[in-house]
């Protein structure tokens, strides 16, 4: 189905494998295109509860944009470039459903900025984030600027963006960018275990505790209002009574996303 994505459906979770390891997974035009394919998908069927993105290979998440067509773009065409790759990562961070970045290697520039877009992170000991765009005489476009600042604060995240320097795995966790460093061979397996553990939670009140946390990490000072009207809503569902009752009765809950 996809030319550049690798995706599988595996126990409700959507893998997204982006496959172009001999590039080190570089977010060409087709790469963005696909993404948003497959992130409509996460949106669409109902079988899929969640989505781990992740890259080929086991040198690279994704080591960034693919600059071989920079040359000749113009301002105008730069900043449509910019707003499309904003858009998708938007469309993964605003998801009802979790994503999670499974960071296997290089997350630099774009691809930090995709991972970032997701929910959370997990990556291998060997993962390495960056934006380094100012050695191009750039920025980060796809939301780093913004999502960076956010995660780590705002004096490191000035550190990375003006020194476009790397950052390790135990710094990364360290800074709070990740949440946990793996082995590179059990990457997948400890991503795919914390979202199993989600799926079985009530889909309502996921997609709810994303929104509203969302919410605080942005320029919405309504989130406390959000949350309250969150609450109300996740308080009159279906879900919330078999949670409460099955708390009630010792019992193990069975939630149906209603």
């Amino acid at each position: 189905m996809y030319q550049t994505l690798l995706t599988e459906l595996t126990g409700n979770i959507f893998i997204i494998t982006i496959n172009r390891p001999d590039k080190l997974n570089a977010l060409s035009k087709l790469v963005i295109d696909e993404l948003k394919s497959a992130v409509q998908e996460l949106y669409n069927k109902p079988e899929i509860k969640s989505a781990i993105i992740t890259g080929a290979g086991n040198k690279a998440f994704v080591a960034g944009a693919d600059i071989s067509g920079f040359p000749g773009m113009t301002k105008d065409e730069g900043m449509a470039m910019a707003k499309k790759g904003q858009d998708v990562f938007w469309a993964i961070e605003n998801a009802p459903k979790p994503v999670v970045a499974a960071v296997n290697g290089f997350a630099l520039g774009g691809g930090c900025e995709l991972a970032m877009a997701c929910h959370f992170r997990i990556c291998s000991s060997n993962a390495q984030f960056g934006q380094p765009e100012v050695n191009l005489g750039l920025i980060p476009g796809y939301g780093g600027t913004q999502r960076l600042t956010r995660l780590i604060g705002k004096g490191r995240a000035m550190e990375l963006l003006m020194s476009g320097n790397m950052i390790n795995a135990q710094t990364a966790l360290h800074y709070g960018l990740v949440n946990d460093v793996v082995a590179p061979e059990l990457l997948l397996e400890k991503t795919k275990s914390i979202l199993s553990l989600i799926n079985s939670k009530a889909p309502l009140a996921i997609s709810r505790c994303i929104e509203c946390a969302n919410a605080a990490g942005s320029d919405n000072n309504n989130g406390y209002a959000l949350e309250v009207a969150s609450f109300g809503e996740c308080f009159a569902s279906q879900d919330m009574q078999e949670g409460v009752s099955a708390f009630l009765n010792k019992r193990k809950p069975e939630f149906k996303g209603r």
